[in-house]
């Protein structure tokens, strides 16, 4: 699965958050959330995703974007 990475990053200054006040909201280490975000996200549990959703309070169509890019394994 790819997750469009940018586009995450876009919505978490949407919402007035960093990574690190994100990665404490996720209960994790901010380098441990800075290495899965330089690795496009791969890293991150389905939970995780799931919990970035929530936090970031994203619609379906916003987690869809991020979450199931068009280049995901998923969608082709």
């Amino acid at each position: 699965m790819q997750v469009n990475v940018a586009r995450l990053r876009g919505k978490i200054v949407e919402r007035g958050m960093t990574q690190e006040k994100l990665a404490r909201a996720l209960d994790m280490d901010r380098s441990t959330f800075s290495r899965k975000m330089k690795s496009e996200a791969l890293d991150f549990s389905v939970g995780e995703m799931h919990r970035i959703v929530e936090i970031l309070n994203l619609n379906k169509e916003e987690a869809e974007e991020i979450f199931l890019s068009k280049n995901s394994h998923y969608c082709e």
